[in-house]
């Protein structure tokens, strides 16, 4: 090969930012209906019942709408693990044939033990579909019948994690819609922060974060509906309440250092076009990971946290440099530093210029840098609230220089003596923090998109 072929190949395979979905649902999300004349008897499963598409249909969707990967996670009930594995992997494997393009992983929204749903990404390789047929029918909380309300509890998701942290290859788990269950406010359900930080210690390597903008969001095109189907607390700017509050959950895990990243996807059932809540994967959603175009390579981004989260393409890349004295760190990473020293933080984003799925061309008004003190893991397991987090500073068009399309800022942390993190956030809105979503907003016009933090410990 010339040396200018192998450069390109180089070039080919370089780390780069890749969108993604890692929650889409085809037609084998089935539903279950009791036969009325023997309660005894298996519920039977209705193919279809909860969204009409195929894989082969998400897999391709996913293409047109500049994805690179994409987790096809149908949820289950009773015995659905022979339907994921008869009916729904085959189909995976056409669907990978059809789009190769675009990475495809197997996976499921599984109905976890004790808790809301979650997303399960199985790695792509000979044993995957064993690998989630096990994991199914052994954990499933809807799998067996009867039904085994022993199975349904915390304890018992902690045992799974811990199980399959030593699997090889080993899954991902990530939160799904957390706050969905919320009551109000602040007011947990399902998920909540105790069980969050159980879980991150049980399996750090397997469960690594929460979606922090949920799918659902073309529900608010229909008239009084509610983004995300968030009926008890509604979404802020289209994110999670646990992610869009300053110095809320989030912020409070990130106060305790740990390596808990947030998530975008579709939650793709019906199209809104088909009289349904969602837009496809990819419409809307994008979960962007740093990585070579490689399937084990995606899985190591968003265990990394090498990740940036956007809704309405406003932002197609962000990154974010910390330095000091020749060193560096970036999302995801950790920067150790003497005590006392400047930082220099550098924030490079693409704002983009072609028009999105909506066809309009939103611009970044607005972004903030967010710093919090990282004070390690404090006394109380429920703890959802970090009192230290403030935006450092707030960017705007007068603050940033443009070549094109990529903004470029920068802003130095001076005489640092203590551990921080650091996050960016950026909106094409007026907000100066996101706000519940009323009902009926029209979603393409509150976009924002939130990076990962990097972290800064003292040496």
């Amino acid at each position: 090969m010339s040396a200018a072929g192998q450069a390109l190949a180089q070039d080919v395979d370089a780390p780069r930012w890749l969108a993604g979905d890692h929650h889409v649902h085809s037609r084998f999300s089935a539903t279950y209906a009791a036969d009325p004349a023997n309660g005894d008897a298996i519920p039977q499963a209705a193919i279809g019942g909860d969204g009409p598409h195929t894989i082969v249909q998400n897999g391709a969707m996913a293409g047109r709408f500049g994805l690179s990967w994409m987790v096809s996670t149908d949820h289950g009930g009773p015995h659905h693990s022979r339907i994921n594995a008869e009916q729904a992997y085959p189909e995976l494997l056409e669907s990978r044939a059809r789009t190769p393009g675009v990475i495809q992983f197997y996976g499921m929204e599984l109905d976890t033990p004790g808790s809301e749903h979650s997303s399960l990404i199985i790695p792509i390789h000979a044993g995957e579909r064993d690998m989630l047929r096990g994991i199914e029918s052994r954990w499933g909380s809807r799998e067996p019948w009867p039904a085994d309300t022993t199975r349904d509890t915390r304890a018992a998701m902690l045992e799974l994690l811990r199980t399959i942290d030593g699997y090889t290859p080993r899954p991902i788990i990530i939160a799904n819609h957390p706050s969905r269950s919320a009551g109000g406010f602040g007011v947990w359900g399902e998920h909540d922060a105790a069980s969050l930080r159980d879980w991150q210690d049980a399996a750090p390597r397997v469960a690594i974060g929460m979606e922090g903008a949920p799918g659902h969001q073309a529900t608010s095109l229909k008239p009084g509906g509610q983004r995300g189907i968030y009926r008890r607390y509604p979404t802020m700017g289209g994110f999670d309440q646990m992610t869009a509050t300053l110095g809320g959950l989030w912020d409070a895990m990130l106060g305790e250092g740990r390596h808990w990243w947030i998530t975008a996807t579709s939650d793709s059932h019906r199209h809104s076009s088909e009289g349904g809540d969602d837009f496809w994967p990819g419409e809307y959603s994008k979960t962007w990971v740093m990585a070579r175009p490689d399937p084990d390579a995606v899985l190591e981004g968003l265990r990394s946290g090498r990740i940036f989260v956007a809704t309405g393409d406003l932002v197609s890349e962000m990154d974010v440099t910390v330095t000091e004295a020749g060193a560096e760190a970036r999302m995801g990473q950790d920067l150790s530093i003497p005590k006392g020293a400047d930082v220099v933080v550098t924030i490079r984003i693409r704002d983009p210029q072609a028009p999105n799925a909506a066809g309009r061309s939103p611009d970044v008004k607005r972004i903030d840098l967010i710093v919090g003190d990282v004070t390690g893991p404090g006394p109380d397991r429920a703890g959802d609230k970090n009192a230290t987090t403030r935006v450092e500073r707030r960017f705007t068009g007068s603050d940033w220089t443009r070549d094109g399309e990529v903004l470029t800022m920068r802003h130095v942390l001076s005489a640092v003596d203590h551990p921080l993190y650091l996050r960016v956030r950026a909106t094409g809105g007026t907000e100066l923090e996101p706000t519940a979503d009323p009902a009926g907003e029209d979603p393409w016009s509150d976009l924002w998109a939130y990076g990962n933090p990097v972290f800064i410990r003292l040496r």
